[in-house]
């Protein structure tokens, strides 16, 4: 069994879980002002393992199966399969880890502030994805289908300035910044990914 396979299978668990456990619900989501005042920073982590409802858990996890398979992979097929997992691990983990990181500063002396959520990690692995395949199709709904580095570019540019207006209950921080962390640090994991990424992009044609 994939480790992606796995970390979907433990993210529903928990996240089923909570819904029936409001104490754990508690407990495990971010609230960076509790951060603060308990030093409660497991928090960074266990909260991208919860979700508020169905829709949120359905979206973030069939992305994460969609992508994370070919991450995987890659990873692999690159490192080894001990290595190569270890990195995988780094990348979705270190995306739910980091991708929080400005949330905190922003937020921490907010006390009503929560989030929760896969989001940051599963944007890493899209974008760390983006980096191996750039003009591999991505799909949305099924019906609309552009190349991963041109929805790349509209994705981040949408998450970058939905998170200034703070207009609604989505952190896109943590979209923005997890889908930077994830494609930095496999362009720092694998340098020569970046020639390949422009060199596919050249030779891209749209017919």
């Amino acid at each position: 069994m994939s480790v992606t396979i796995i970390l979907i299978i433990i993210t529903v668990g928990i996240s089923l879980y909570a819904w029936q456990n409001e104490s754990l619900m508690h407990k495990w989501i971010f609230q960076p002002y509790a951060v603060q005042r308990d030093n409660s920073w497991y928090r960074f982590i266990t909260s991208g393992f919860l979700h508020a409802d169905f829709t949120h858990l359905f979206f973030n996890m069939f992305t994460f199966y969609f992508f994370g398979g070919a991450v995987e992979y890659t990873f692999e097929a690159l490192f080894g399969p001990t290595t190569g997992i270890l990195v995988y691990l780094l990348v979705y983990l270190g995306g739910i880890i980091v991708s929080d990181i400005p949330t905190f500063f922003k937020h921490r002396n907010d006390s009503p502030y929560r989030a929760l959520g896969a989001s940051g990690g599963v944007a890493s692995v899209v974008f760390s994805s983006i980096l191996f395949y750039p003009t591999q199709d991505i799909c949305l709904y099924a019906v609309l289908c552009i190349p991963g580095f041109i929805l790349g570019i509209l994705y981040l540019m949408y998450s970058y300035f939905s998170g200034k207006k703070m207009g609604d209950n989505i952190n896109h921080d943590a979209h923005f910044y997890g889908a930077v962390y994830g494609f930095i640090l496999s362009l720092v994991l694998v340098p020569q990914s970046l020639p390949n990424f422009f060199s596919e992009i050249a030779g891209w044609r749209m017919f």
